[in-house]
């Protein structure tokens, strides 16, 4: 399913469990995976120093230097690189994280992007927006492939990916994270849970839903996904369909924690708008915060074509 993944890592401990998701990913799929690391942006025009984007100091900017780095990077995934450095390449760029980490990505045409949520800890001990990093969402907002965020240490991936929960609104953005993740689903051959969560908070109920309506509304969504999605399967079999009312992002935490979902597959936004413009939505945003697997944002449909071609 993927041939190149790039992994952008800052090479601090908040990125050790995105690397071992990157390998193990790439491992599997006989990928050649990057290794990609931004030293810093450049402190003023034509200079010879970088402010680390990790600790905001200044460094001198040179060959030396940049070996130094990826000498480290060596180091901090020294136990990975044993095993899997034969199809691992570490670069490395200076300047905005994000931007050369898309740019790299589209040199590369790479077929996925692994990351973690942010390069920090969250040293509040609570969890809130700010640990949504602005390089992840830029990355996920612009990215043309999917970009899988890893947040957390995944308690579930014991064999990589071994149930997938993909989450739908039926928005158009949803239908290309409906094909990542059938296409993942049949190249790992495991089960696919198809997931809608009916939003009493969004109005469109009314504001005191009848429970006469909501079992209407739920059975409308069913019916939807089997057109929109199931009618698409072909002779895959290994799917289920769950429909439930509440607030989505908890509905859709509740039930990959009992499926023991190990990958949750959305799409990045639900506005009829082009990729580009669209933030994060509010509920993937609240899934990437609290899930305890990994999650792939899905912003644009080019990678399904390009497959398909």
């Amino acid at each position: 399913m993927f041939n190149k993944i790039l992994f952008a890592t800052s090479g601090t401990p908040v990125c050790d469990s995105p690397a071992k998701i990157a390998f193990d990913l790439a491992e599997r799929e006989d990928a050649e995976l990057i290794l990609f690391h931004v030293l810093g942006v450049p402190s003023r025009g034509f200079s010879l120093e970088v402010t680390d984007v990790r600790t905001g100091d200044r460094e001198g900017l040179g060959d030396d230097y940049e070996a130094w780095v990826r000498e480290e990077l060596s180091n901090t995934y020294d136990n990975q690189l044993k095993q899997y450095g034969y199809k691992t390449r570490i670069q490395s760029a200076v300047g905005v994280p994000a931007t050369e980490i898309l740019r790299l990505a589209r040199r590369e045409s790479v077929d996925l992007i692994v990351m973690g949520a942010n390069t920090r800890p969250d040293e509040g001990g609570g969890r809130h927006r700010s640990i949504m990093g602005n390089t992840m969402l830029e990355v996920a907002k612009r990215a043309k492939c999917p970009v899988l965020i890893i947040n957390r240490p995944c308690n579930t991936c014991w064999n990589l990916f071994s149930n997938i929960i993909f989450c739908t609104d039926f928005s158009k953005a949803a239908d290309a994270a409906f094909q990542f993740a059938l296409k993942a689903a049949k190249d790992i051959g495991c089960p696919l849970y198809i997931f809608h969560a009916l939003n009493l908070q969004s109005g469109d109920l009314g504001g005191k839903p009848t429970q006469t309506q909501i079992e209407a509304s739920l059975k409308e969504a069913r019916e939807r996904i089997q057109k929109r999605y199931v009618s698409q399967m072909g002779e895959f079999g290994m799917f289920e369909v769950e429909c439930r009312e509440g607030v989505p992002y908890v509905e859709i935490l509740k039930y990959a924690r009992e499926k023991e979902g190990d990958l949750v597959v959305m799409a990045h936004h639900s506005q009829d708008i082009p990729p580009e413009e669209a933030e994060i939505g509010s509920t993937l945003e609240e899934v990437v915060l609290r899930s305890s697997c990994p999650v792939a944002s899905i912003n644009h449909p080019d990678w399904a074509a390009a497959d398909a071609r």
